[in-house]
């Protein structure tokens, strides 16, 4: 009796012990499924941030690609446009190949301030169109990526091309803007005659010349006519004039002229006028006729010498409208590069809600467009402020203003779609 009490109890116990071994069994299992699922978790999302950083250096590459290469279609067109002419007419004046090489690259700043915003819309619209007309913008979506994988680049890129446009605009602009204008006087003193073009009209200033024959230095039917700020015009002509240098600070060059002729008239007074004969006649043209300059250049200043302009500007009797056009001058120096990042922004819903067929043809079409809209209001912005008085802040921030305003609303469109 007491064997079979014993057997029992060890049964039991047995038993009681098994029990807990399962439980114990159980309970690890399921803490290591658990931990299995969080490890295979942690892998899962690193795998996918390492997918956003594939996918995000794929878009920079590409946003970069086509920048570079719509840059350099806007570069070769400003280029052909404005500096090939200048370096064709200085090199048929027998000017040295390396001072017209130097003057090419003082104007470089210059082009690339005029490339950078125009090449970050085309190229945007390009990219981002070919990505949409090729489905990769629909696979990144299915994916389970949203549309700001793809807007961050496109914003940090716009961004910092701003910045180094603004670097350019700044400081290289000016910098070369003096130095070119340097070279020009330092060629036009020791060849007078790369200033002057035979039979044709030259504005020197406030001046108008007419140019008959030019052989060498010798200019033939000269006849010169200019406004004086009293309201007297002058015309001045000669049969014949000699251009030679000069050795007199300030002054460029020289007419020599011979059987020289000066009718003065008073505006107010047509009946009141002068006429001088003269057998020589000296006409000196001041460095400030060459370079267009006759007081400081906002565009050989940095913003902060031109604000210092504005606040010395405001301590004096100067005109208002003279401190609105340096204002409207200082805020070109920041809305001119950062039109870049407005561009970016605008173009990336404008290529995805228009892109969807021949993405690539049609972003450069509207690009295009919208790049001679800009540069129009622009222009007719500035016309305005030197005219009428126009607010220089508002004018030149207008195009920033309406592209940043297009593109939210666009951006809101394509949210909803």
């Amino acid at each position: 009796m007491a064997q079979l009490v014993f057997n029992q109890k060890i049964a039991e116990m047995f038993k009681l012990l098994k029990d807990k071994i399962l439980t114990l069994y159980k309970q690890i299992y399921t803490q290591s499924r658990y931990i299995i699922l969080f490890v295979k978790r942690i892998k899962l999302q690193r795998s996918l941030v390492l997918h956003d950083k594939i996918l995000t250096r794929y878009i920079y590459k590409e946003l970069f690609l086509y920048f570079i290469v719509s840059f350099l279609f806007f570069f070769m067109i400003f280029f052909v446009n404005q500096i090939i002419l200048i370096a064709q007419r200085l090199l048929s004046a027998s000017v040295p190949l390396w001072s017209v090489v130097k003057l090419l690259f003082f104007y470089f700043p210059g082009i690339i301030a005029q490339s950078a915003p125009y090449a970050t819309l085309v190229g945007f619209l390009m990219c981002i169109g070919r990505m949409m007309s090729d489905n990769e913008i629909l696979i990144i979506r299915a994916s389970g990526y949203g549309f700001k994988l793809i807007l961050k680049p496109v914003l940090i890129l716009g961004m910092i091309i701003s910045v180094i446009y603004f670097f350019t605009n700044d400081y290289l602009l000016p910098l070369g803007s003096l130095k070119a204008n340097r070279l020009m006087l330092e060629l036009a003193s020791a060849k007078p005659t790369i200033e002057i073009e035979a039979n044709s009209v030259k504005k020197l200033g406030s001046e108008a010349v007419v140019i008959g024959d030019v052989i060498d230095n010798l200019v033939s039917d000269v006849v010169i006519f200019e406004e004086s700020n009293d309201g007297t015009q002058k015309i001045i002509s000669a049969g014949s004039s000699n251009l030679v240098s000069s050795k007199e600070e300030g002054v460029v060059m020289q007419f020599d002229m011979n059987d020289a002729i000066i009718l003065s008239v008073d505006t107010q007074k047509r009946n009141n006028f002068d006429v001088i004969n003269a057998d020589k006649l000296l006409l000196n043209i001041f460095d400030s006729v060459i370079t267009g300059n006759t007081n400081q250049n906002p565009n050989e200043m940095t913003s902060y010498d031109v604000k210092n302009q504005i606040k010395f500007l405001k301590t004096t009797d100067t005109p208002s409208q003279l401190i609105n056009i340096w204002s409207m001058e200082y805020y070109k120096k920041f809305a001119l590069p950062f039109a870049s990042f407005f561009f970016a922004f605008f173009a990336f819903s404008i290529a995805i809600i228009f892109g969807k067929n021949n993405g690539q043809t049609i972003g450069l079409l509207i690009g295009l467009v919208v790049c001679v809209l800009n540069w129009s209001l622009q222009i007719s912005g500035q016309l305005l402020v030197y005219r009428i008085g126009l607010n220089g802040f508002m004018t030149i921030w207008f195009p920033n203003f309406i592209i940043g305003i297009l593109g939210v609303l666009f951006y809101i469109r394509l949210i909803k779609k």
